[in-house]
């Protein structure tokens, strides 16, 4: 069987997926990293990440023998981020000199505090790294029309062929290793967000929303870059919690996020008039505010574990309401949304999101979109369909995925006002802390 190999290597583990010519998932594993907790606030062991990308390949060879000696494998990753070439340390998203809103900006200052911390090494973005790890040459791969990262390394284009895998971890010696880009990106690509009005939230730990728009002649920042397909950009915003917000609960809780969803799903919209702020890290789109932290408004002694459940849901929905809001004032338009990641695996979840957005949510059958889209990356290397900017609209492979059209709320209208006006004031209480 030919197939080609997809790796990611998320915020919380490595995921492995084999993708056959047509574009179907016809095996996935995934590995976590060890000793995440114990990390410095902001870094990484670029080492653990190593050992859960083999775990991961060596699973997904146990699954489907061909997964060994793929036709050619593709990796993207968490950005923003930034390891050391010797793999001795990385700096991740949640690190405070990624707190900016232009995610080239943000490498080169996450690489200005670890050059300081290990002089005398280079730098690679995640993805990169790992495929040298694997065998491929240094290299930096750019996504259509990204700038280049100074000192990063040669430039190379995402689908392209970087070196060769050297017969370690679960690869055959030989493979070709193919460049892939940010799992946002890779998530967008893999979703098929390549006409106007169509968005993603890629969810995982973090989230956030990315909506078609007609290409421009300029050059994307920001949060912003060209679609896959040509002449489409993408234009949108990230925070910093929405799987991370409910992982946290279950911690509080000690009950497991499964059993929290059930409860959820049995309190009606409004969440009995809680409201949550799911500032675990700051936020990012479109408060840019590091120094903000989550709330829970309304608790009294009657709020369930349910009720509290619910509110981080519709808190994160409200965030992608809030983004989408702001970028209407651009005359961005919204009118489908896919959602991506483990928080897609939720039902309950996916149809708040369309019932707070109004718009109809495509749910993939296989939401790990990231690993999908370095799988198409792999495919692409080899001629299977085009590289990111070389093709028309539709013209990679999405998959089976279910619609959940909106409910209409009034409830959810008068929730996001409020949530909106608390963001105000916590980050208007930040201002004037300052000021004093």
């Amino acid at each position: 069987m030919s197939v080609v190999v997809g790796v990611d290597l998320g915020t919380g583990s490595a995921r492995a997926v084999a993708v056959d010519r047509d574009g179907l998932v016809i095996a996935s594993t995934s590995s976590p990293y060890d000793g995440r907790a114990q990390w410095a606030a902001g870094h990484a062991d670029p080492q653990s990440w190593r050992r859960a990308v083999g775990d991961a390949l060596d699973g997904l060879s146990s699954e489907l023998a061909d997964a060994r000696h793929p036709d050619a494998l593709g990796a993207g990753g968490q950005s923003v981020a930034v390891v050391t070439s010797d793999g001795a340390d990385a700096v991740t998203v949640l690190h405070p000199a990624a707190a900016g809103d232009d995610p080239h900006d943000a490498h080169r200052e996450l690489w200005a505090v670890l050059g300081s911390e290990h002089p005398g090494t280079v730098p690679l973005q995640t993805w990169d790294w790992i495929l040298t790890t694997l065998g491929a040459e240094r290299h930096q791969s750019r996504w259509p029309g990204g700038r280049e990262l100074e000192g990063f390394g040669p430039v190379i284009p995402t689908g392209t062929v970087a070196g060769t895998a050297d017969g370690d971890w679960g690869v055959a010696r030989g493979t070709p290793l193919v460049a892939g880009s940010a799992d946002a990106y890779m998530a967008f690509w893999a979703g098929g967000i390549d006409t106007p009005g169509r968005a993603l939230d890629p969810g995982g730990r973090t989230g956030g929303i990315g909506i078609a728009v007609a290409g421009s002649e300029a050059a994307p920042t920001g949060y912003a870059l060209r679609s896959a397909a040509r002449g489409v950009d993408i234009v949108g915003g990230a925070v910093t919690a929405h799987g991370l917000a409910i992982e946290w609960w279950s911690r509080m809780t000690g009950r497991p996020v499964e059993e929290l969803l059930d409860e959820a799903a049995a309190v009606p919209p409004g969440s009995g008039g809680l409201l949550a702020l799911p500032y675990f890290e700051g936020e990012r789109s479109p408060r840019w505010e590091r120094a903000l932290r989550a709330e829970l408004v309304g608790l009294d002694a009657r709020s369930t574990p349910g009720q509290v459940t619910r509110a981080l849901l519709e808190g994160s929905a409200y965030g992608l309401r809030h983004i989408v809001d702001t970028l209407a004032l651009d005359g961005v338009e919204l009118e489908r949304l896919m959602v991506s990641g483990s928080p897609a695996r939720s039902r309950l979840w996916s149809q708040i999101k369309a019932d707070v957005l109004g718009v109809p949510v495509e749910v993939p059958e296989f939401p790990e979109l990231a690993a999908r889209g370095a799988a198409l990356a792999a495919g692409a290397a080899i001629g299977w369909w085009p590289r990111p900017g070389e093709g028309a609209p539709g013209s990679w492979p999405v998959g089976a995925r279910s619609v959940l059209e909106p409910a209409t709320h009034d409830v959810y209208d008068d929730a996001y006002a409020r949530w909106v006006q608390l963001g105000d004031v916590a980050q208007a209480r930040l201002g004037e802390r300052r000021v004093r």
